[in-house]
């Protein structure tokens, strides 16, 4: 769809008769001057003539039309494609001005492009959300002109069109790779060794150098007079809860997102291998009242399910209620899961008013408590102060930098696992805790 008689004047249109206007009032004292201008007048008006004539011509036939994935990403870049197509015998410059969502806060966004006939255009942009939410996209306006340049027309294509921002599937899908390539270990996944193995036996297969030989089955040995080990695989379809704190210490912002969104693109990317990995996944989130859950499970379709209960997620950063969480676990995970907790500890007094419930927690789950640095500390102390002001700055920097330290160290000596990482590595950091975890046996 697009409007079709819009014409706008140009800049040069406007220059032109503001120099016609400077001859007409020379002409005043010189006056061959007078007649130039209008001379130059009645070209004026032929060309402008001439130029609304093509650009409102029915040989005019331009098509734009926009293209893009029915689901952004949150936090990462989504392109955008716009192609236009010049379906009549002439050449047209074109300028392209795309109506962005109201949330971008973009109004300055334009492009420029040569139409050939019958030679088709893509012109290429990314936007970055930061919010998650249905983005309404609107016009798609095609400013022509011809190479005259006098007068340009406005054509409308694409009157609107609605976007859904999802928790990040871009960091998913990068995550995924990172777990299962044999190249992780360049981009911090561990490969551990094997301290032992579980109890889940698999078959009886062949002894060839290299097995371990204390798992020799030496009644199939002699059975068969060839030597025969037991094979053992990883457990499988445990439940692993990705806890979610809704509350007041997860809004602090990080390059445009809160805690809380990376938190659930960790909390997406975090299920997704745990799905690939045959465990059960599930959701729990908390705030200032009880929550919403997803039970853990590992059936087709439990990835979509954990992205919309993500999606829809919304909160008014009040204080959360550490009872709420405990009564949701107790009502939920009535078997030994492993419960990856996404919260934000900023003191040590606020993790000790937490630690009882987190020690309750432990003594019939695995608890993993995520512990965000502030990064923006590490700049403070990598600054070489030069005065008296910055030593302070500095000094309390690195205090508050310790405190995150001491946190962690205090919920390991309770028995509660943690993980200090930044908000940019939190997926990678929880996913690689989980395989180690795993490898060890201790899930």
């Amino acid at each position: 769809m697009r409007r079709l008689f819009s014409l706008y004047v140009r800049r040069r249109l406007i220059f032109a008769l503001l120099g016609l206007v400077t001859f007409a009032l020379v002409g005043i004292w010189f006056f061959p001057a007078f007649y130039l201008a209008q001379l130059g007048l009645l070209t004026l008006c032929i060309l402008i003539g001439a130029d609304a004539v093509l650009l409102l011509g029915r040989g005019m036939d331009l098509e734009a039309r926009r293209e893009m994935q029915s689901h952004f990403s949150n936090g990462d870049e989504n392109e955008v494609q716009i192609h236009l197509e010049n379906h009549s015998f002439s050449t047209w410059r074109v300028t392209l001005i795309d109506e962005l969502p109201v949330q971008f806060q973009m109004r300055d966004i334009e492009f420029g492009a040569m139409l050939m006939p019958g030679v088709p255009s893509v012109v290429r942009y990314a936007v970055r959300p930061t919010k998650r939410g249905v983005y309404a996209f609107g016009a798609l306006n095609v400013y022509a002109r011809t190479r005259l340049g006098l007068l340009e027309r406005r054509l409308v294509f694409e009157r609107g069109a609605n976007v859904s921002v999802y928790p990040s599937v871009i960091n998913m899908r990068r995550t995924e790779l990172l777990a299962f390539s044999q190249k992780s270990m360049r981009y911090g996944m561990r490969k551990l060794r094997r301290l032992g193995h579980t109890m889940e036996f698999e078959k009886i297969k062949h002894y060839v150098a290299g097995d371990d030989v204390r798992t020799m089955n030496w009644k199939a040995s002699a059975r068969t007079a060839v030597p025969m080990v037991n094979l053992f695989q990883d457990e499988r379809s445990q439940d692993i809860y990705s806890v979610v704190d809704m509350g007041r210490v997860m809004k602090m912002p990080f390059e445009g997102l809160t805690l809380l969104d990376y938190s659930i693109n960790a909390a997406l990317a975090f299920s997704n291998v745990v799905l690939r990995k045959h465990d059960r996944a599930g959701l729990i989130t908390f705030g200032l009242k009880s929550g919403l859950i997803v039970p853990a499970d590992s059936r087709t379709g439990q990835l979509g399910l954990l992205n919309e209960a993500l999606y829809g997620l919304q909160t008014g950063f009040a204080e959360s209620d550490d009872e709420h969480l405990y009564s949701m676990v107790r009502r939920t995970a009535r078997q030994r899961s492993l419960l990856m907790i996404y919260t934000n500890m900023e003191s040590l007094n606020g993790m000790r008013r937490r630690l009882a419930l987190l020690r309750l927690l432990a003594r019939q789950h695995v608890v993993v408590v995520v512990v965000f640095e502030n990064t923006e500390l590490k700049g403070l102390i990598a600054e070489r102060p030069k005065r008296l002001e910055g030593v302070y700055m500095r000094t309390i920097a690195a205090t508050f930098a310790m405190q995150k330290r001491e946190i962690v160290a205090e919920l390991r000596r309770h028995g509660i696992y943690a993980v200090l990482t930044s908000p940019k590595d939190l997926s990678l950091d929880t996913v690689n805790l989980y395989l180690e975890l795993k490898t060890r046996g201790v899930i």
